[in-house]
């Protein structure tokens, strides 16, 4: 059974910085191409970054590229996302995926002074 578990997020300032994991297990974690996506209050999901399974392909959205970065350590089966100099419409829950039907619970990160 595939599972994955999002934590790291919470409340931070704009221009603040957050670091997300997600565990992931019950698949070989290293063969999939792995990505985050997150859903503000009202709103569809949005594609934020994938990273491929060896980590050497990297894509970000438009929004979020030079603030954020994607990286995985496949010997502990983990998918990061560094953010940085965050804003307030980063707010959202964020959830790693794998393939289009498998996801976490998520994590709520909230942006606001």
């Amino acid at each position: 059974e595939v599972q994955l578990v999002e934590s790291g997020g919470g409340l931070v300032q704009p221009g603040g910085s957050l670091r997300l994991s997600c565990a992931a297990s019950g698949f070989i974690f290293s063969n999939y191409f792995i990505k985050w996506v997150r859903q503000a209050p009202g709103k569809g999901l949005e594609w934020v970054s994938s990273i491929s399974g060896g980590g050497a392909i990297r894509k970000y959205a438009d929004s979020v590229k030079g603030r954020f970065t994607i990286s995985r350590d496949n010997a502990k089966n983990t998918l990061y996302l560094q953010m940085n100099s965050l804003k307030p419409e980063d707010t959202a829950v964020y959830y790693c995926a794998k393939g289009d039907n498998e996801r976490g619970q998520g994590t709520q990160v909230t942006v606001s002074s």
